[in-house]
C-alpha cells in the first residue's frame, strides 16, 4: 500500500467548511481565519486565484448548510469579515473577485428557500469591501480599482453575471454606501462612485440593466435630494449653532461662579440641583429626549452635485453608439437632475385632476379613439331619436301643461273602484294612425255623471 497523498491545505479547509457538523464548519471558519492572516504577513505568501475559488466554494455550501436566520446573519458577518484578514490590498481584491465569480457560477443551482441567505451574504460582502475602502482613506486610485472589479464580474455586458446578481447589486449599492460613508464622502467622490453605472446605462444592450440603473441609482438620488439638502442645511445650522454656544458657555460660567458664591453665603437656601442618585436626576428633559429620538430616525443621505451628475449622464448619453432606447430614457433622468440643480422639485407625472377622479384619462382617451365617421353615427342616431320624441303626441301634450300650468279640469289619477279600492285600471294606449290625426285636436270634454231615470 503506497503511502497517503496529503491535499493542500485550501481543499483540505474547503471540505470541513461544507461538513455536515455545525461544530466542524464552525472550527473551519477560524481555523481559515488564522490560515489568512500567517499566510499574508510573508512577502512571498499570498493566494493564487485557483487556490481562493476552492477557499469560496467551501464558504459557499458552508452558508449552504447553515439554518435559522440568526445564525445565518452570524455566519454571513464572520464570512464577510474575512476580507480584513488580508494584509495587502490586492489579496483583498482578489478575494472579493473570487466571491463574485463563485456567485456567478452557483447562482443558478440556489432553490428558492436559500435565497435570501445569499441575498444578505451579497449584501454584507459589498459593505465589508466598502469599509475596507473608508480604513484606506477612500483613496482614489484604491476606489478605481474596486469599482473596475465590480463593473467587470458583475455590470459589464460580457460578464457571466445572471441577472438575479445584477439587479440585487444594483440595489443594494446606494443603500450599502450610504450606511459606509454618508457623514464622509464629499460630491465629487460619490460621483465617481457611481460612474461606472453611467457607462454602463448608456451602453447596454439588456433593457433589464438600463431599467434596474435608472430606478435604483439615478431614481433614488432624485427621491433622495429633498432629504439631502434638509440634511446640508441642518449641518450649516448646527456649525453656526456650535460657535455661538461656545461664545454662549464663556459668558455662563462667569455667571454660574457668581450664582455659587453667593448661595454659599446664604446658608439657609436650599441647593437647586437634585440629589445624586434621585429620579428627577436621572431622568433627562423630555426636549432632549425628543432631539435624540429624532436623531436616530433620521437616516444619513449621499450628497451630490446635481449638475454634476447630469452633465456626466449627457456626456455618456449624447454619443453616437449609444443606443436609442438608452438615450430617451437617460434623457429623462438629466432634466429631473437639471431641475433640481436650479432649485425645483421635478413634479409628479400624474397630474392633479387625476388623483381626484381616477377615470377621467380613460374618458378623454376613449373620445380620442373615436373616428369621425362613429362620431356623425352616433349624433345622427340622438337627433332621430329627439325628433321622434318631439313629434309624439304625449310630447305635444306635455308642453302644452307646462305652458298652460297645467289643467285642472283633467283629473290625473283615477279612482280605484268602490271606495278607492280594488286594482287600478288600465289606460288604453291610442293607435299609431290615431295619434296622426288627433295630434292636432282640442282635448276631450270630462265626462258627465249619469242620473236615474226617476230623478230627472
Amino acid at each position: 500500500m503506497g503511502p497517503r497523498v496529503q491535499l493542500p491545505p485550501e481543499i483540505q479547509l474547503a471540505q470541513r467548511l461544507a461538513g455536515n457538523e455545525q461544530v466542524t464548519r464552525d472550527r473551519a471558519v477560524r481555523k481559515l481565519r488564522k490560515y489568512i492572516v500567517a499566510r499574508t504577513q510573508r512577502a512571498e505568501g499570498g493566494f493564487t486565484h485557483d487556490e481562493l475559488l476552492k477557499v469560496w466554494k467551501g464558504l459557499f455550501y458552508c452558508m449552504w448548510m447553515q439554518d435559522k436566520p440568526l445564525l445565518q446573519e452570524e455566519l454571513g458577518r464572520t464570512i464577510s469579515q474575512l476580507v480584513h484578514a488580508f494584509q495587502t490590498t490586492e489579496a483583498q481584491h482578489l478575494f472579493l473577485q473570487t466571491f463574485w465569480q463563485t456567485m456567478n457560477r452557483e447562482w443558478p443551482g440556489i432553490d428558492r428557500l436559500r435565497l435570501d441567505k445569499f441575498y444578505m451574504l451579497m449584501r454584507m460582502v459589498l459593505r465589508e469591501a466598502l469599509t475596507a475602502l473608508q480604513t484606506q482613506g477612500w483613496d482614489e486610485r484604491q476606489t478605481e480599482q474596486l469599482l473596475e472589479l465590480l463593473t467587470t464580474e458583475i455590470l459589464h455586458p460580457d460578464s457571466e453575471a445572471p441577472n438575479g446578481v445584477k439587479s440585487h447589486f444594483i440595489e443594494i449599492f446606494l443603500e450599502e454606501l450610504t450606511k459606509v460613508g454618508a457623514h464622509e464622502l464629499t460630491a465629487d467622490q460619490n460621483l465617481r462612485l457611481i460612474g461606472p453605472f453611467c457607462k454602463i446605462a448608456a451602453q447596454t444592450q439588456d433593457s433589464l440593466v438600463l431599467h434596474n440603473i435608472a430606478q435604483g441609482i439615478f431614481e433614488t438620488i432624485v427621491e433622495q435630494a429633498p432629504l439631502a439638502i434638509e440634511e446640508l442645511m441642518n449641518e450649516l445650522e448646527e456649525e453656526e449653532l456650535s460657535e455661538e454656544e461656545e461664545l454662549s458657555e464663556e459668558e455662563a460660567l462667569s455667571e454660574e461662579e457668581v450664582l455659587e458664591e453667593e448661595e454659599a453665603q446664604e446658608p439657609g437656601v436650599l441647593s437647586r440641583e437634585p440629589p445624586k442618585g434621585s429620579v428627577c436626576r436621572a431622568q433627562r428633559p423630555l426636549d432632549e429626549q425628543a432631539e435624540d429620538d429624532d436623531e436616530d430616525s433620521a437616516s444619513p443621505v449621499l450628497q451630490f452635485d446635481y449638475k454634476a451628475v447630469a452633465d456626466r449622464l449627457f456626456e455618456m448619453a449624447s454619443r453616437q453608439d449609444t443606443p436609442p432606447q438608452n438615450r430617451k430614457r437617460l434623457y429623462k433622468v438629466i432634466r429631473k437632475l437639471q431641475a433640481l440643480a436650479e432649485g425645483l422639485f421635478p413634479e409628479a407625472d400624474m397630474p392633479e385632476a387625476a388623483y381626484r377622479n381616477p377615470r377621467g384619462g380613460r374618458r378623454v382617451r376613449m373620445k380620442k379613439r373615436l373616428s369621425g365617421s362613429q362620431l356623425q353615427d352616433k349624433t345622427g342616431r340622438r337627433a332621430k331619436e329627439a325628433l321622434r320624441s318631439d313629434l309624439s303626441p304625449g310630447s305635444t301634450r306635455r308642453r302644452r301643461r307646462r305652458r298652460a300650468g297645467g289643467d285642472p279640469a283633467v283629473p290625473r289619477e283615477r279612482p280605484r273602484g268602490h271606495g278607492g279600492r280594488g286594482a287600478p285600471r288600465r289606460q288604453r294606449r291610442p293607435q299609431v294612425g290615431a295619434k296622426a290625426k288627433t295630434a292636432g285636436c282640442q282635448e276631450p270634454k270630462a265626462k258627465r255623471k249619469r242620473t236615474p231615470e226617476g230623478q230627472k
